[in-house]
Order: C-alpha cells, then sequence, then structure tokens
C-alpha cells in the first residue's frame, strides 16, 4: 500500500510540474514610436544631414573632439549628436539656427532603429 501511495504522490507531483511549466510566459512588448515606421537609411538621410549641418566643425583635424567624416564615427557617437542638436549640454549646430524638428526626429528614429549603415 506504501508503494502505491508514493506512485499517486510522484504522479501528482509529475503533472502538477507539466502544468506549471506550461505557463504561459509574458512577452515583452517593444515600445515602438509612432513617428519611426519608415526604415531611416544612413546614405540618403542621416549622412547628408550630418555633412550639411556639422561637418564644418567635426571634419578631419578639427579641434573640436568628434569627427563625424563616416557611419562608425557618427554611430559611435550618436547619443551625444542627438542630445546636442537638442540643446544638451549645448544646441548644435553652434552659432546656426537649431535643426528642425523632422530632422531630429529621423536622427532620433535612425538610433532607435540600431544606427543602421544602410
Amino acid at each position: 500500500m506504501k508503494y502505491q501511495h508514493f506512485i499517486y504522490v510522484f504522479v501528482l507531483v509529475i503533472a502538477s510540474s507539466l502544468v506549471y511549466s506550461c505557463k504561459k510566459e509574458k512577452v515583452p512588448v517593444e515600445v515602438v514610436d509612432p513617428n519611426c515606421i519608415d526604415t531611416v537609411r544612413f546614405a540618403t538621410q542621416i549622412e547628408p544631414m550630418i555633412v550639411a549641418n556639422c561637418i564644418g566643425c567635426h571634419d578631419i583635424g578639427n579641434s573640436t573632439g568628434y569627427t563625424f567624416t563616416n557611419h562608425t564615427n557618427i554611430s559611435t557617437n550618436a547619443t551625444a549628436i542627438l542630445s546636442a542638436i537638442n540643446g544638451s549640454p549645448q544646441l548644435m549646430p553652434l552659432g546656426g539656427p537649431a535643426l528642425n524638428d523632422s530632422l531630429i526626429q529621423q536622427f532620433s528614429c535612425w538610433l532607435d532603429q540600431g544606427k543602421l549603415n544602410n
């Protein structure tokens, strides 16, 4: 009789384990910026923006400490660039008007999309 009791307890433990292990896991929901629906292209959107607004001070041989002449340099400093074009700690481009909101949003989306070299 003790053996039969052991079998029932064993089956109950196994069944409980199976039911518990099949519990549906919560899948994290990725928050997507509704303004970032389209893929931002480095070659046709980000690089031309940098060339037009940043390269005068941030090219090879400058004394600013940042060089934005290629994808690697730009993507490595993308967070700092985004902060600067948003005015923190100082608004960039220096001495010029602020970039329009659509360009800032475009750069932010490119950063959020993984800073692709596309």
